[in-house]
């Protein structure tokens, strides 16, 4: 066990602890607290029963537990670890701060304990391919590598085992930012544009969340930023690191460019080629941008042969413009990863021709006006379900883009019968894609639920 960690682990174990929520992150940090010894007290919304056994693990390991609808009144602890889920402001937990109780969370105690170089990356949409790829890079290029974060395992439990010669890579949600107090030595920014709204105020406390990610890095630390993405390159104004860039449309001084055909690494030396665009498995000009992003982030640490390699190589992550299956000459990609407007327009813009889209989900009170035209470019008949369905209906309808019929639009309320309805409708040579635009939580536990879901009604055909 390093020095660091169990220095964190003594302070704590003459304090009362609550964990607010017993989910996937928590879970791991009540029972490595309670193996310290630590006293501990568990809280969540949901009655014992929803829990199976796992409640009786946590009560045998040493855990009180505080569920059901009460389980923030009367917080009277030392120190508090929320759940991302739940607002730092929400009106209990601020009464437990303002009694002197502290308030922190998995991740910020992770950085807190971690010995080696972090890598974070953040943004709207592509973060988790972006985070994946960084770690393939530091990985084939010989790190011992731990990824984290909204995606991986819980990396606090893991910290005690690292040594300074290793790498943490995490993709960090603006709910985790919001209240951290310590940025990585690398952090990205893939892009900003409006989401979450139904948990942030406004944009403005959105953007704000964002910026943590870099607003404790040194002149020693990097930042790279979406130089084509207006909210994102203007936060360069606002960094003390060192800022590369990436971008489509401007060569920058340190960054990553992209022709069109070809990547290049780009510094005061001139500009290295990495890799010739369609030589990318994965694809998109979305991926291209994820590629970039990575590719400045880690380009000093890997080179450009690692570089290649990994994006010649790299058959892409789960859920996002995945292959699902080829029945009856038909394709069928699950994007259910696509949670936003923008990621959504980004998956349908992989394709050379027009598609069947699935589209729909909870609502997180983001506007839907931009996705309308590029349905109406890229897709030949939309399958609306869920909360969403009639925002994006009236996103299509409205458009200049629309023409009667073009595309046609189907609702059906029922996710599997929305699936086999777009599948009903297409023939050999289509393309069926689920891409959401929208969140899971209407209908299902996560992205992930959902598109698994989805495979498995896809993989049911006959």
């Amino acid at each position: 066990m390093n020095t660091r960690f169990s220095n964190y682990i003594d302070k704590l174990k003459n304090k009362r602890i609550a964990v607010i929520g017993i989910g996937v992150s928590n879970t791991p940090l009540i029972k490595t607290l309670l193996a310290y010894g630590c006293d501990v007290t568990a809280c969540d919304k949901n009655e014992k029963e929803s829990f199976g056994t796992l409640a009786d693990e946590l009560v045998q390991a040493g855990a009180k537990l505080k569920l059901g609808p009460d389980y923030l009144d009367a917080l009277d602890y030392d120190l508090i670890f929320r759940t991302p889920g739940i607002r730092p402001d929400t009106p209990q937990i601020a009464v437990a701060v303002a009694n002197g109780a502290e308030l922190t969370s998995e991740m910020e105690a992770f950085f807190e304990v971690c010995v080696c170089p972090i890598v974070a990356v953040t943004g709207s949409d592509g973060k988790t391919t972006t985070t994946t790829i960084i770690s393939e890079l530091l990985k084939e290029a010989g790190k011992t590598v731990y990824i984290g974060g909204n995606i991986g395992k819980p990396l606090f439990t893991e910290a005690a085992n690292m040594n300074e010669n290793d790498v943490a890579v995490l993709e960090l949600s603006s709910f985790q930012l919001m209240t951290m107090k310590r940025s990585p030595h690398i952090a990205v920014i893939t892009n900003i544009a409006p989401n979450h709204l139904d948990y942030h105020r406004d944009m403005d406390e959105y953007v704000e969340a964002k910026k943590s990610v870099f607003k404790y890095q040194t002149s020693k630390d990097i930042l790279v930023l979406n130089g084509d993405n207006a909210l994102a390159a203007a936060l360069k104004k606002e960094a003390n690191s060192e800022v590369r860039m990436f971008s489509h449309e401007n060569v920058p001084q340190r960054g990553c460019f992209s022709d069109g055909e070809t990547i290049w690494w780009c510094d005061a030396g001139g500009r290295e080629k990495i890799i010739s665009v369609k030589d990318i498995v994965i694809p998109g000009l979305h991926n291209v941008e994820n590629y970039m992003a990575a590719f400045s982030a880690v380009y000093d640490i890997v080179g450009a042969e690692v570089c290649h390699k990994v994006a010649s190589e790299f058959k892409g992550v789960e859920h996002r413009i995945e292959l699902v299956r080829k029945w009856n000459g038909i394709s069928f990609y699950n994007d259910s990863i696509a949670s936003s407007p923008t990621r959504t327009m980004a998956g349908l813009k992989s394709f050379s021709q027009k598609v069947i889209l699935i589209a729909g989900g909870y609502d997180k009170h983001i506007p839907y006006d931009v996705l309308g035209p590029v349905i109406c470019e890229h897709v030949k008949t939309l399958v609306l379900t869920g909360a969403t369905a009639e925002k994006i209906k009236n996103a299509v309808l409205d458009c200049d883009e629309y023409r009667a019929g073009f595309p046609e639009i189907v609702e059906r309320d029922d996710f599997t019968e929305a699936v086999l309805e777009a599948s009903g409708k297409a023939e050999a040579g289509d393309i069926v894609i689920l891409s959401p635009a929208s969140a899971a939580f209407d209908k299902f536990k996560n992205f992930a639920v959902r598109g698994r879901f989805f495979k498995e009604i896809v993989n049911g055909l006959k």
